[in-house]
């Protein structure tokens, strides 16, 4: 075969060399079967022991994730399992079964496509789009009824091409030794993608022609920076990979010695880099590097992982351990963050909501159960005695909100302290900036506020009524619009005007292209996920932060996404 050049988006760095393995798109090709009256039952018993294989497999799955993992695919995972449970899929399955005398097979066939039906009539982008949950939770179905694996097989050295990636699909492939991943849809800021950056796992999306022109087989070069794939590489491409490959290796030596360097620009600023984090893996990796505290540690997954509330003594010893395991830094424990899009095992969440993004999550949640918020306070006031301790609130919409969990902070130290427990005098409250409105109001409650946190990934989502996993919206759901720009300006004006420190925990903190642009806006303070710190830090080192500050006006001034990246790529870092 010739040499081909195939272009696609760059959704995560890195080069690799390897034979393709193609998957294409799913489709339950399944003749039409009836059965016997008399195999009804047989037939039924297979299709319900096909569901609880899949479930005991998502939960053996959901067992073995940590950290990141435990955050992008775990989310996957239960969403999977909520729509495992539904009535509408199995009853629709069984009465098949029972009266259309179909196999269990095709029954399962006839069902998906009814589903599909109704989903491909939906106006709502978002909703029409989770018909791939659909198919992935059908495909788990029926590979159980045949006895074999559900989970996407890789081999090492291999390159995978297909139509689309969940993370759950990413997460067995690296751990399998896969080089890297090619498809013909799917967007940079899509959870696979960002989980891809998260594994150091090659990534290029949006590659319309990979499955028309590669084959099993095929050698490939894959170049997660540029978006660049070579089918068939000739000696040329494979000095230029090999070039990649070690420039590579000399890079990450060169992040190595930074572990214990200042986070300081060239002009002697110093700025604060904190770290994202939900397991203990994460925290010592964060005091490791050298991260001024943790700016967000993750709550909900203890909800997630298990099958009752935790009380407060089991809250209190996980947030106890963090603090510790930070030696005297800064741990900001952000209160329960769940909801219908984050579905837990408790039945907390509400099931079936039309709409989680917009429904009761967050501190809407927190505040409907107020017995939940209080008894997760007075664990984290509780932890407090063990090193200092912020909390920060997720899903903020207005002053009530915030005027509320201060109260009932204050209710919780003084039960605390009345009981003789060791606390801290004083526990800093912030509010989560991810809703536009939190963003416009800010002045109305900001005396509630020590500090705040700008969640760019909810935020940009909001403003911009993009979903960041649909597909067509890739293009649309991007931090590089001139609304979020001014948006953020105005939040960080408002919160130095009232002395009150501000970061960004959002997606675009841990990305080193972004770091200019966020100084120049006046942010001093980032919270980024451990393994892109270095990165960061680095970049924060080749910035001239008042040269940064006197071109904010300029950048501004950028009437869409391509005047903003030529702002960047002329103020890049040295």
């Amino acid at each position: 075969m010739p040499r081909h050049v195939l272009s696609g988006n760059a959704a995560a760095r890195g080069s690799a060399l390897g034979r393709a393995r193609v998957r294409l798109p799913h489709a339950l090709d399944v003749e039409e079967t009836h059965i016997a009256p008399e195999e009804v039952e047989a037939e039924l018993k297979r299709i319900h022991d096909a569901v609880d294989t899949v479930r005991t497999e998502m939960q053996i799955l959901r067992k073995r994730l940590h950290g990141a993992l435990a955050k992008e695919v775990g989310e996957f995972l239960d969403l999977h399992a909520l729509l495992l449970d539904d009535p509408e899929l199995l009853e629709g399955i069984d009465a098949l079964i029972r009266i259309g005398r179909y196999s269990a097979d095709y029954a399962l066939r006839l069902q998906r496509d009814r589903i599909a039906a109704v989903f491909e009539g939906i106006d709502d982008a978002y909703l029409r789009s989770r018909i791939d949950d659909i198919d992935q939770v059908i495909g788990r179905l029926h590979a159980a009824l045949h006895r074999r694996e559900a989970d996407l097989q890789g081999v090492a050295g291999e390159i995978l091409v297909t139509d689309n990636i969940s993370p759950a699909d990413l997460a067995q492939l690296q751990a399998q030794g896969v080089l890297g991943v090619i498809t013909a849809g799917g967007s940079t800021l899509s959870h696979s993608a960002i989980l891809a950056r998260s594994l150091h796992l090659p990534l290029v999306v949006g590659a319309a022609a990979a499955l028309q022109k590669v084959n099993d087989g095929d050698v490939l070069v894959i170049d997660g920076s540029s978006g660049l794939v070579v089918l068939e590489p000739n000696a040329a491409d494979l000095r230029d990979h090999h070039a990649r490959t070690a420039n590579a290796r000399r890079e990450q030596r060169q992040l190595n010695r930074l572990r214990r360097e200042p986070s300081r620009t060239l002009d002697g600023v110093d700025i604060k880099l904190w770290a994202n984090a939900e397991s203990r893996e994460d925290v010592a990796e964060a005091h490791a590097l050298g991260a001024a505290g943790v700016g967000l540690y993750r709550t909900e997954y203890l909800f997630i992982n298990n099958n009752q509330i935790p009380d407060e003594e089991t809250q209190f010893r996980v947030y106890r351990d963090v603090v510790l395991g930070m030696t005297g830094r800064m741990v900001t424990i952000r209160t329960l963050d769940v909801g219908a899009d984050k579905a837990d095992n408790t039945g907390l969440a509400l099931r079936n909501e039309p709409n989680p993004a917009l429904g009761l999550r967050g501190v809407r949640l927190s505040l409907s159960r107020p017995a939940l918020l209080h008894t997760q306070l007075r664990a984290i006031v509780r932890a407090s005695g063990y090193g200092p301790v912020r909390i920060l609130v997720p899903m903020i919409s207005g002053a009530e909100e915030m005027f509320a969990v201060r109260d009932m902070l204050r209710t919780a130290m003084r039960e605390v302290g009345g009981e003789g427990s060791e606390m801290a005098e004083k526990i800093p409250l912030g509010a989560m900036i991810e809703v536009p409105s939190a963003a416009l109001s800010l002045p109305t409650f900001i005396s509630a506020c020590d500090f705040l946190s700008i969640g760019t990934n909810d935020l940009v989502q909001y403003l911009l009524a993009a979903d960041r996993n649909n597909d067509a919206l890739g293009e649309l759901y991007t931090p590089l619009h001139p609304a979020l720009l001014r948006l953020l300006r105005d939040v960080v004006r408002t919160a130095n005007r009232r002395g009150r420190p501000v970061a960004v925990c959002g997606e675009i903190a841990g990305d080193a292209m972004f770091t200019p642009l966020l100084l120049a806006l006046g942010l001093s303070e980032l919270s980024l996920h451990p393994g892109t710190l270095l990165e960061v830090r680095r970049a924060i080192r080749g910035c001239d932060l008042a040269v940064l500050r006197a071109a904010a006006p300029a950048l501004l001034r950028a009437r869409d996404r391509a005047g903003i990246e030529r702002w960047l790529s002329a103020h890049a870092p040295a």
